[in-house]
């Protein structure tokens, strides 16, 4: 007769998502905004890549990830209104929205992944400060540049900015995906060609330096 076997099956490992809008919610409540490594006075490096994609009073531009940035606060002051915060964090909205005052009401704000299902009418311009690089998965990198496809105008601008190949590895306690430009480049596929990169040392409000990289895109496809 067999004997039976002493070893136990094991159950089968559960694939882990984390929620994102809970991780961010997190920190946007407990942290003051110089309390995180991304904080900046005044984002110089964006304002450039902005101003040099033909940057008019016109201009309609929507902030990916925009938290409580403070690129609202200067495009509002260059007099644009055409403007969209798109953050998974209603917290971060509201502490810009809050900080603007009454100019707010006239802007677009979108509480909502990324990844998930949002709509918006077609931009001018699309920035991301740090927001592709925490996309690990494919799949979610696709929900991404399905809506950047389906949001930016043929012949509007995308600015994007990750740590670059040498950068750190994890951010916010979560893990990052780091990028040259030509592996940027790739990932955004063929409807997008490559103006310009700037490799750029951003200094936290502790000291520490992160190297980021900001390239700008202009969309060819249709």
């Amino acid at each position: 007769m067999e004997r039976a076997s002493s070893v136990e099956p094991q159950p089968r490992k559960r694939e882990y998502k984390m929620d994102r809008k809970q991780h961010w919610e997190s920190i946007y409540t407990t942290k003051s905004e110089r309390d995180v490594s991304w904080f900046e006075t005044l984002p110089g490096v964006s304002l450039q890549m902005i101003a040099a994609s033909g940057l008019t009073p016109k201009t309609c531009v929507i902030d990916v990830g925009g938290g409580d940035s403070r690129l609202v606060d200067a495009l509002v002051a260059r007099g644009l209104d055409c403007l969209a915060v798109l953050d998974v964090s209603g917290a971060a909205l509201h502490r810009s929205q809050s900080r603007i005052g009454a100019a707010a009401a006239a802007l677009m704000w979108i509480e909502a992944d990324v990844t998930a299902e949002w709509s918006i009418k077609p931009m001018d311009i699309w920035h991301d400060r740090a927001v592709f690089h925490f996309l690990t998965r494919r799949e979610d990198r696709g929900r991404y540049l399905k809506h950047l496809r389906e949001t930016l105008k043929v012949d509007g601008t995308a600015i994007l900015a990750t740590f670059t190949e040498d950068g750190p590895a994890t951010c916010s306690g979560l893990p990052v995906a780091r990028y040259s430009p030509d592996s940027l480049a790739a990932e955004l596929g063929d409807d997008f060609s490559l103006v310009d990169s700037v490799l750029y040392e951003h200094q936290t409000p502790w000291g520490t330096i992160q190297p980021f990289l900001y390239a700008r895109f202009l969309r060819v496809g249709s």
